[in-house]
C-alpha cells in the first residue's frame, strides 16, 4: 500500500490520501457537531498512525503487567518471568524491546559470566505506570457495576436469541 494511504472503517470504499481523510473527518466532525475541547477523531484509526502505535502497545496485558512490576523495582529477566503467569520466554522478550525502545524501559547487562540483565522503569515509564494505576483504580472501583451491566446484556440478548 502506498505511504499516507489507509484502508480506514471510515472509508470502506477504498484507500485514501492522509490529507483527504483528514479533510473528510474534520469536515464530518464539525458538520455533525462541536466537540469543544475533545477530539474524538485523535485516535487515528491508520496503522501507521504513532499515537495508535503506542495506545497498542502500552494498552497490550503483558506491556502493563511488566510496568506494574517494575514499578516496585528492578528485575532480572527470569524474576519478571516468574512473576506474570501465562507469558512465554519469547512474548517477555519482545514486550521487554518494544518497552525498551520506546524509552519505558531501561535494560542493564552487567559483564559477568553468565550474563546478568536488569530491567527498570525509566522515569517517563514511572509516569506511564502513575496514568495505569488510575485505570486500575477505576476498574476496581467500578468492577461490580460492569459485572451486573454484563449480565444484564447477557440476558437481554439470550431473551432476544430465543424469541427468533
Amino acid at each position: 500500500m502506498e505511504e499516507g494511504t489507509s484502508k480506514s472503517p471510515r472509508h470502506p470504499a477504498g484507500t485514501v490520501t492522509a490529507a483527504a481523510a483528514a479533510v473528510a473527518v474534520g469536515s464530518a466532525a464539525t458538520s455533525r457537531c462541536d466537540y469543544g475541547e475533545a477530539d474524538p477523531f485523535q485516535w487515528d484509526t491508520r496503522e501507521d498512525c504513532e499515537v495508535r502505535q503506542i495506545l497498542d502497545r502500552i494498552g497490550d496485558k503483558w506491556s502493563l503487567l511488566v510496568i506494574a512490576l517494575l514499578d516496585m523495582g528492578t528485575l532480572r529477566f527470569t524474576e519478571l518471568r516468574r512473576e506474570i503467569d501465562g507469558i512465554s520466554q519469547r512474548m517477555l522478550t519482545v514486550t521487554l524491546r518494544q518497552l525498551e525502545r520506546d524509552g519505558l524501559v531501561k535494560r542493564t547487562v552487567h559483564p559477568v559470566v553468565p550474563p546478568r540483565v536488569e530491567y527498570q522503569l525509566t522515569p517517563m515509564g514511572r509516569t506511564l505506570h502513575t496514568t495505569i494505576n488510575a485505570l486500575v483504580v477505576w476498574t476496581e472501583e467500578h468492577q461490580n457495576r460492569i459485572a451486573a451491566a454484563r449480565e444484564e446484556y447477557d440476558r437481554r440478548a439470550a431473551k432476544a436469541a430465543e424469541a427468533l
